[in-house]
């Protein structure tokens, strides 16, 4: 019975080392293949993003023109104001000594 269980024993560890090697190979198999779709996935959106990236770089530039236009237009219109009210900042500055 013994001499039995040590003879077999071995051949059925080595038969389920075999079947989980095969196991390995085939998850890494797979895991390859989903890595690679992955990486597809990544750079399909990476140039995506790069695309847009121009575009937002215009519309970022036509704000700050918008923005720098806007405070001179304001600028001017204030200074125009105190000229014409005879206003000017020195007068605040006093109030406060």
């Amino acid at each position: 019975m013994i001499e039995t269980l040590s003879t077999i024993l071995p051949i059925v560890v080595y038969f389920l080392l075999v079947v989980l090697l095969i196991i390995v190979i085939i998850l890494g198999i797979k895991l390859i293949i989903t890595l690679d779709k992955v990486n597809n996935i990544v750079d399909n959106l990476k140039e995506k993003v790069d695309a847009l990236n121009g575009m937002f770089k215009i519309v970022n530039f036509a704000s700050e023109k918008i923005n720098y236009f806007s405070t001179k237009v304001i600028d001017t219109v204030v200074s125009f104001v105190n000229k014409i009210f005879g206003l000017s900042g020195k007068d605040d500055d006093e109030d406060y000594e």
